[in-house]
């Protein structure tokens, strides 16, 4: 999938290194329950254990962003997780390289686009779900329509068994691909960020 900026593909073996470069990263360690200290065996682990198998049996797809034209780094991961009855839930990290160019909302709008679409996943709903707290990743679900239903106590695992508060978000076929409700301001939080590209 590619719209003219990026694209979308199964990430391979020849991405270990970007993907293990990307997750030593201390924000995404802070917010994806990656292995720490993330190694090369780390990011073979992921791509025999998570990727392979989630297209095999097509419940689980997982992407890499990427330049759509050449052969650059790796932005970026993207993917789809526990399809069935119609629904989904999308997940996403960026690389540290890659951030505040737009490139996460335009992978994500290339995956409701797919997970919607009738000759696609055909799906009716997705889900975000993320560490209270980050806020990128609620602005890219914010700015693609995601309506955040609320706060769920202790709904992720962190590493080590930790469990994390989770705000918890949802998109439906026929929503609006555009923010539902105002950014949350001073008013609702003191650590509300202004709303950047991601």
């Amino acid at each position: 999938m590619s719209d003219g900026v990026i694209r979308l593909e199964p990430p391979t073996e020849a991405d270990v290194d970007a993907i293990t470069r990307a997750c030593q990263d201390p924000q995404i360690a802070q917010w994806v329950p990656v292995p720490q200290p993330y190694t090369t065996d780390s990011a073979r682990s992921f791509l025999a254990d998570v990727v392979a198998p989630g297209w095999e049996h097509g419940n689980e797809p997982t992407w890499k962003i990427a330049p759509a034209v050449g052969d650059g780094d790796l932005l970026g991961m993207i993917g789809l997780h526990r399809i069935e009855h119609g629904a989904a839930e999308v997940g996403y990290w960026l690389a540290p390289w890659a951030r505040h160019r737009g490139y996460m909302g335009r992978a994500l709008a290339l995956v409701v686009d797919h997970a919607f679409d009738p000759v696609g996943l055909d799906l009716q709903r997705l889900t975000w779900r993320a560490v209270v707290g980050n806020w990128p990743s609620r602005r890219v679900a914010w700015r693609a329509g995601f309506r955040v239903e609320g706060t769920l106590r202790a709904e992720l695992v962190h590493r080590g068994g930790v469990r994390r508060d989770a705000w918890v978000g949802t998109l439906l076929r026929g929503d609006p691909r555009a923010p539902n409700e105002p950014w949350p301001g001073a008013e609702d939080t003191a650590s509300a960020p202004e709303p950047q590209p991601v």
